[in-house]
Order: structure tokens, then sequence, then C-alpha cells
């Protein structure tokens, strides 16, 4: 990092830090208690600081990652400070962590950045610190930093994860990943991710080989996609079948081995994948989730992935290939029809933007949820082809892990995007300085709304007296 970029990010890091702050401080003095989960996490977590660690609620479902973390924050920071009474292990205090862990995120993100991209030469200084800033705004991750919940330090130890990976340092990287799974299982699927990627790098000099071997064949650009594909899946099978690479792969990848090996010994002990309260986390094959998550990801792109130019060539390819986007569009007809669940709390809970999105628009009539399909298609579309400077190895890998995160949920909620997207994000290519620019105001709006609703636009239940207020 050159100088004048390191004082660039000191700056940007520590006027978001200062800016959270501020907002820090003003959602703690409207809402001093629990709010929403955190009726569950913080007396969970005030009972570890009382050294009650066999006390568990049993309507938790992740493991105690971030209880524990908490606690080895605050307790040496009470020791070292002073601090004693209540103020220890108080909602703000445990608050607080997630702003620390937000802090982290923006590091991380900054570093990621950097290695990802690190052989784009024509990448400003300037342009990665606006990225870092855009993308640790991301609205919904931004959301839960403020609130005792497990995203904040679920992504900090996934991204750093993904960070020791990039860099060979695959033993921290599951060491981190195991953390990342202390705060939500569900990131076992990114400690995969992580494997996938040293594999991925291994299948692509394998396959640059491969070509080189068979300079008569037409390369891939000349090639239909379709045939194109038919040829890697056989290579990926002959080469996954090759003992001496299956040896290779093993010995570059082992610590994920051990970690996902751990995980389905957790899996099979504890009878499933959540603790506690299982009956509302039940896994089921809910495709449409998929299709929910590309919308989201077109929502908060449109910037990069709405523009005239993507528009023109995707009609450009849906006129050259409609057998296979008919195809496509009967088989997402048919994952619609057949898998779409709606789970009790998306009905139930007006206090989640998902409630309006499905009353407003999913429940305006039966047929809706298939007219939308052209926009899925779209979606899907443009999302594949944002990431086609991508080996078609990892994109193959990172659609996989996509897949394995989001169909098996049941419930509908923004959270569960929060770190697809982020992989994502990260690794599409840089955009022209006026869309980073377009995407940090559009976050900034979407933040600002968001924060105001939660603040300033507070309703009652019938026979209840207690405020309740908007959020992700």
């Amino acid at each position: 990092m050159e100088r004048g970029e390191a004082y660039g990010f000191s700056a940007a890091m520590s006027g978001a830090f200062l800016l959270s702050c501020l907002l820090f401080a003003a959602v703690n003095r409207r809402q001093r208690g629990p709010y929403m989960d955190e009726v569950f996490h913080v007396p969970q977590a005030q009972a570890y600081c009382h050294g009650r660690f066999l006390q568990w609620d049993p309507m938790i479902t992740t493991l105690p990652g971030l209880y524990l973390v908490s606690v080895g924050v605050v307790k040496p920071a009470a020791w070292l400070f002073g601090w004693t009474g209540r103020v220890v292990c108080s909602v703000g205090m445990l608050r607080f962590i997630n702003l620390l862990f937000g802090a982290g995120n923006f590091y991380l993100l900054y570093l990621l950045l950097f290695k990802i991209h690190q052989k784009n030469k024509a990448v400003s200084g300037f342009q990665r610190i606006l990225s870092t800033l855009s993308i640790a705004m991301f609205p919904t991750l931004y959301f839960f930093t403020f609130l005792y919940y497990t995203d904040s330090g679920s992504v900090f130890f996934t991204l750093f994860a993904y960070l020791m990976c990039l860099y060979g340092n695959h033993k921290t990287s599951a060491l981190l990943g195991f953390c990342g799974f202390m705060f939500r299982q569900t990131n076992i699927v990114w400690t995969v991710f992580c494997a996938g990627n040293v594999v991925a790098e291994k299948l692509q000099e394998a396959w640059k080989t491969e070509l080189h071997k068979k300079k008569d064949e037409k390369t891939s650009s000349r090639r239909g996609s379709f045939s194109d594909l038919i040829r890697i899946l056989q290579f990926l099978i002959e080469y996954l079948l090759s003992p001496k690479n299956l040896v290779t792969l093993t010995a570059l990848t082992w610590p994920y081995i051990v970690l996902v090996t751990a995980f389905f010994g957790f899996v099979f002990i504890n009878g499933a994948i959540v603790v506690g309260d299982r009956s509302s986390h039940e896994a089921c094959l809910h495709f449409p989730q998929l299709f929910y998550f590309l919308s989201f990801t077109v929502f908060f792109s449109f910037p990069h992935l709405l523009t005239p130019t993507k528009i023109r060539r995707f009609l450009l390819s849906l006129r050259k290939h409609p057998v296979q986007y008919g195809l496509i569009t009967v088989i997402s007809l048919f994952l619609i029809w057949k898998f779409t669940y709606v789970h009790k709390y998306l009905l139930a809970d007006n206090r989640h933007y998902t409630f309006y999105v499905w009353r407003k628009v999913f429940q305006r009539h039966e047929l809706v949820k298939y007219i939308l399909v052209p926009i899925y298609i779209f979606a899907g579309w443009s999302f594949a082809d944002t990431l086609k400077s991508k080996s078609i190895f990892w994109i193959l890998m990172y659609f996989v892990c996509l897949l394995a995160v989001t169909v098996p949920q049941k419930l509908l909620e923004f959270r569960y995007f929060i770190l697809p997207f982020l992989i994502y994000r990260l690794n599409m290519p840089f955009p022209a300085l006026y869309r980073q620019l377009l995407e940090l105001a559009f976050y900034m709006v979407v933040n600002a709304v968001t924060f105001y609703l939660f603040l300033n636009k507070t309703f009652q239940w019938p026979n209840s007296d207690e405020i309740q207020r908007f959020m992700w």
C-alpha cells in the first residue's frame, strides 16, 4: 500500500467508524432493551458473563461463538477499565462487540479487494478504497452491525478465512472457518468454498495443459457453449477419478477436510444442523430461494447489472439461444410450482421487510410468482455474465456453494444472502468509477431510510405495550 493510499484508507475507515459510532449511540438511545432476536442472544451472553456456561436457551439455533467472543472481549475490558455492575455485559456493551466486528470487516474487505484484483494494474488506490467503503455500507450487513446478532461476527471470520485461503495459509483458514461455524453452522459451506478455491486453481492449471496438448482442437471461444460444458465436465470427471490427482488435492486441502468431517460428526451427534428450536428451522429443497437471491443481487447491484449494454447483450443471447432459454424457463416454472415454501414467520411477522415484499408482490395473485420468471432469468444471466472473468471451475464451485447455502432455507430472510452476495461482489471486476459512486450513494440512501424507519416509525401490536420497529 502506497503512502497516499494508506492515508486515504485510514481516513475512510476512521470516518466510517465515527459515523457508525454516532449511529450506534442513536440506536441505543431509542432502543435500550433487547429487540427481536436479541431477546434470546443478550440473556444468553449475560449468562456466560456470570460464568453460567451450562445454561442454554432452547430457542437459540446457533452455536455459542458470539457469546464466547463477547465474554472474551468484555471481561478483560471490564478488568482493565474497572467497570463493575450492570454496565458489564449490558445490551449496549454487547452490541458494541458487533461495531468492532464491523471495523474488522472494513479492513478485511479492503485486503480481499487488494488480493483478488492485484493483477489488475488499472485499478487505482482510490477505487479500492471507494469499493471497500461501498461494500462495508452494504445495507443488510450494515444494519445488523448495530444489534446483537450473529451476522457481523459470522462475516468477519468467514472473510478472514477466505483471505487466509487466498494467501495459501490453509491451516489458519480452516481454524477461522471453525470460528465462523461457531457463529452460524451454514458457514461450513464457505469452508468448502475455500477448499474449492484451491481445487479450482489446480483444475484450471490442468485444463490449460490439456488445451495446450490439443492445439489442433478449437478453443473454447470458438465452440458452442453446450459442447464446451460437456468437454469440461468430461475433463473434470477424468481428473477427479485419478488417484494421483486426488492425493494431491487431499494434501492441499486436508485442513478443510478435517473441519468438514467434524461438521458431519456434529450433525450426526446433534441429529440436525441447528441446535435449539428445530421446528422453525427445518431444511427443505426450496429452489426459488436461488431466484430470490438473484433478484436481491440485481437490486443491490443495479449500477453494475442493470445497464443498457447488459440488457442488449442479454436480448442478443436470448435471440441466439431460444431453445436453451426455453428449457431454462420450463425448469424454472416447474421448480416454482413444486418447491415454493412459505414459512409461518414470513406471513406472521410484520416487522421484517420480507413480510411486505411477500404481501405486496407475491400475494397479489397466484400467477405473480410465475410471471417473475423472465426477471429471474435475466438476473441469473447478468449475475453469471459479471463473473465470466473467473475460471469456469471457480464459477462452478461458487454456484454449488450458493445452492448449498440458499436452497435448504425454508424462511425467506435477507440476512441469509449477505455472505454469498459479499463473495460475489468481491470477485466481480472493478466497475467504472461513476458506477462505484452510484452504488455508494444508493447504499447510503437505503441505509438512511432503513434507520429512519427503525428509529422513528414505530408501531404497536394489538394487546401489547411493546414498541415494534421495522427492520431487515
